[in-house]
């Protein structure tokens, strides 16, 4: 597979990449079409794995290798990654805060963001929109620190990523299309609306790459920014959204650290 990819150019990887991402966020939304609802506990569970999984890849797919890089470029290890990890939570704590929102199971007065008359069905859609900007960002910028040829990044980490990012991705396009379904949104609707979430992330992976091939200085910044990124994702939504019922906290606990424990393995093994 490294072989296959490696023929084409960073931004086309990041770009196969993320269409892989957003092709299983279209699979977690066409559970519509065979079930109109799945357990809570289950869902939680879900909602925990792709914490894990995002988790893990934050440290072993961008995190690590940042301060890698930065040591390798003359740069201050451990400056470089608080600099990049905090610019990248505070970016997503001012999206977060101005684009209108809405949580799965929450009302519509509890929407958040800069208050708009748009349809909850869309302000849903927004939500996880939200979670899948850092994780594109994410796949980009991890494909085009390879064209960097440092030793810390390879193109097996890359696709280690891509690969874990795709498999939260899942449970993520079901929390937008079966919620629709069950407020009495067709099907075939309910699918488009939670596939759509997905979207952005093939505009912010290919961006991502872009920006690091022609500012490859900035290369350990943006991994630790993308990483910084995604715990933000992680803390603010997963871990509270697969909370909410106590009864499931021990489940959904032992669910995120096999998520964590499934992209370490993916990482260390491909990377």
């Amino acid at each position: 597979m490294t072989d296959f990819i490696q023929q084409y150019s960073p931004i086309t990887q990041a770009l196969m990449a993320t269409l892989f991402t957003w092709g299983l966020t279209a699979a977690g939304a066409a559970l519509v079409f065979f079930v109109k609802t799945i357990k809570p506990k289950l869902m939680d569970s879900m909602l925990g794995f792709a914490a894990g999984v995002m988790i893990a890849a934050s440290f072993w797919s961008l995190l690590a290798p940042g301060i890698e890089m930065a040591e390798q470029m003359g740069h201050i290890p451990w400056l470089t990654a608080v600099i990049g990890f905090l610019g990248g939570g505070f970016f997503m704590r001012l999206t977060d805060s101005l684009l209108p929102h809405l949580h799965p199971g929450l009302a519509m007065g509890q929407s958040e963001g800069i208050k708009t008359s748009w349809q909850r069905s869309t302000l849903l859609v927004l939500a996880i929109t939200l979670h899948n900007i850092p994780e594109g960002l994410a796949v980009g910028v991890a494909f085009g620190a390879v064209a960097a040829d440092l030793s810390s990044a390879t193109i097996g980490g890359a696709i280690a990523l891509a690969v874990g990012i795709g498999l939260q991705n899942f449970p993520e396009g079901a929390a937008v299309s079966l919620p629709l379904r069950r407020e009495g949104m067709g099907r075939t609707k309910s699918f488009l609306m939670g596939q759509a979430s997905g979207v952005v992330e093939p505009v912010a992976g290919m961006l991502g790459a872009a920006f690091v091939l022609h500012m490859q200085n900035i290369l350990p910044y943006a991994l630790c920014f993308a990483a910084g990124a995604m715990i933000f994702v992680v803390v603010e939504e997963l871990i509270p959204e697969s909370q909410r019922n106590p009864a499931n906290i021990d489940q959904v606990t032992m669910a995120t650290m096999a998520g964590f424990a499934v992209m370490m393995i993916l990482d260390v093994a491909l990377g």
